[in-house]
């Protein structure tokens, strides 16, 4: 009975190991491979008989970026194969495992045939190809790259340091990205959104109320240096007290108030009221000026 092959805790030697080597497949056509300094064979592939890969850590991709590159296709064709490995022979079919944006905008720019590189890869493997790409070419959102290395530590047993050292970041930055899955949904569709940035996010993962402090990073226009200040000065409240800034006044009150004014104008609303006075202020933030034109219509109606 053979022994079971342990854990491997490092990755590989990235996408260009991965791309290169092994003999040419017919049909090749010559394309300089992601990482690689020389031209490797890659195959002409239909692009039809290839699938969407199911390690594909980004899960968004911007329609704008995709119908640009997709011009740049036409004019130039595909100047860098995708990578990916076979899933039948009969008929034949292939699983995705990067380049997926070349692939999108081949077919936008209505290819019939897409130049490929195929590889017999694990699972692992796959995973790790796809999330090499990424990162190397700075792709993925904060939250695709939690869940990328989430996956990595968790199903294929690599360890924080191993992801960092593999992908030229700080075994810091692995725990910390992995640290915003803990997010509340709703702060975490805000970063998804672009609403708030990866800095706001490590700041929220200690705040007492990180969904009040999202909402309020995004209402006034906080950097990351005055959400850390105001997170700092809520941990250091007396408990039942609320929570106060240049002798503004936040209390349950002034948060419902705001979600009232959010509700009807759908703009993010930062509602301050004096401490022991009648006077304060309403800030508005929108995002486009059709928004702010609708605003306005609806104060003047």
């Amino acid at each position: 009975m053979s022994r079971a092959e342990p854990p491997r805790k490092g990755l590989g030697k990235g996408l260009s190991a991965l791309l290169g080597g092994g003999p040419a497949a017919p049909a090749a056509v010559a394309a300089t491979a992601p990482g690689a300094g020389a031209p490797r064979a890659a195959s002409m592939l239909p692009i039809a008989q290839i699938s969407p890969g199911r390690y594909q850590p980004r899960r968004v991709f911007d329609p704008d970026e995709i119908e640009a590159l997709a011009q740049s296709v036409r004019n130039q064709g595909v100047l860098q194969p995708i990578l990916v490995r076979r899933v039948s022979v009969d008929p034949p079919r292939y699983e995705l495992i990067a380049g997926e944006r070349r692939w999108r905008a081949a077919q936008a720019a209505r290819l019939h045939e897409i130049p490929a590189v195929v590889k017999d890869l694990s699972d692992r493997e796959a995973l790790e190809a796809a999330l090499v790409e990424n990162i190397q070419r700075q792709d993925l959102s904060p939250l695709e790259e939690a869940e990328a290395f989430s996956r990595l530590a968790a199903e294929f047993g690599h360890t924080q340091e191993a992801i960092g050292q593999a992908l030229g970041k700080s075994r810091a930055h692995v725990a910390n990205t992995i640290r915003l899955l803990g997010l509340p949904d709703a702060v975490k569709d805000m970063l998804a959104r672009r609403e708030i940035d990866a800095g706001h996010a490590r700041v929220l993962l200690t705040a007492a109320d990180p969904l009040g402090l999202a909402r309020r990073i995004v209402a006034e226009g906080l950097t990351v240096r005055q959400a850390e200040a105001l997170a700092r000065e809520a941990r250091q409240q007396p408990r039942g007290k609320p929570a106060s800034r240049g002798g503004e006044l936040r209390d349950a009150d002034t948060r419902a108030m705001e979600k009232r004014l959010e509700e009807a104008t759908g703009l993010k609303v930062a509602l301050q009221h004096k401490r022991g006075g009648d006077s304060g202020s309403v800030t508005f933030r929108y995002s486009t000026l059709d928004q702010f034109d609708d605003l306005v219509q609806k104060l003047t109606r």
